[in-house]
């Protein structure tokens, strides 16, 4: 069901359809399936095949997250950085990023350098910052090694 979602998702051996994706996304997820939680959180977030709802992001964000899935526990902290479907809340942002970043998720270590960075959520510390900009650098995340390159 997940796969068949992003099939209609990307129009890949079917035409690109996005509420059917979010049809089949909605079934994968609701069996727990964490890749398809996710993905049905994107749908929400952004508002693709779904009218656009912060709150049903978060929900299923959390699910996803709450398995361990590093790229849902990314989102999920974002929603909490931006007060995105639930209070802004810089620590649990952080605990998310975190959780995400120690899996080598990118996204999240660059997310969690910024919060050292900036002493957003936790102490303000920029060699921490550095070094988690420095993973996601070593992964390819663009920003990171703009950050590094500037001296952040």
């Amino acid at each position: 069901q997940y796969n068949l979602g992003l099939c209609y998702d990307y129009g890949e051996g079917v035409a690109k359809n996005a509420e059917e994706a979010v049809k089949w996304y909605c079934l994968a997820a609701e069996q727990g399936n964490a890749m398809a939680q996710t993905n049905l959180g994107l749908c929400y977030d952004y508002g693709i095949g779904v009218e656009k709802n912060a709150t049903e992001a978060v929900k299923w964000y959390r699910l996803a997250a709450e398995q361990g899935y590093a790229r849902a526990q990314c989102n999920l902290g974002v929603c909490y950085y931006k007060g995105t479907g639930v209070p802004k809340n810089a620590e649990e942002a952080v605990k998310w990023f975190r959780l995400a970043a120690e899996q080598g998720d990118a996204k999240a270590q660059f997310n969690l350098g910024v919060c050292y960075y900036h002493g957003t959520g936790v102490p303000l510390n920029k060699q921490k910052a550095k070094e988690w900009f420095r993973k996601a650098a070593e992964q390819g995340h663009e920003a990171a090694k703009k950050a590094l390159r500037e001296g952040f």
